[in-house]
């Protein structure tokens, strides 16, 4: 914890406490955590932003889908056999 032992800590506790008083102390000690903890989610967030767009310039492209040998090489619309000869849509002729 920021290389402060034990003994700072209370020296710290002590000075606050003597140039505060103790009607204030513990009204800045709530501000001061609430500030803190505002911080902590604030900078948790921004992080879990940095990371996800890290991982989505990561990922690879995906390679385009080949057609299949096998299929016949015209593409049909829905509704449309594969391979079926062009006719005039019903109704008109």
């Amino acid at each position: 914890m920021f290389g402060i032992g034990m003994p700072e800590l209370l020296v710290i506790l002590v000075v606050a406490l003597v140039v505060l008083g103790p009607k204030r102390l513990p009204e800045v000690a709530r501000t001061l955590g609430k500030a803190l903890a505002e911080f902590r989610r604030q900078t948790g967030e921004i992080v879990e932003e940095f990371q996800a767009e890290a991982l989505r310039d990561e990922k690879p492209p995906r390679p385009a889908a080949r057609p299949d040998k096998s299929t016949s090489q015209t593409a049909s619309l829905p509704g449309e056999e594969p391979g079926a000869p062009d006719k005039p849509p019903s109704g008109q002729g």
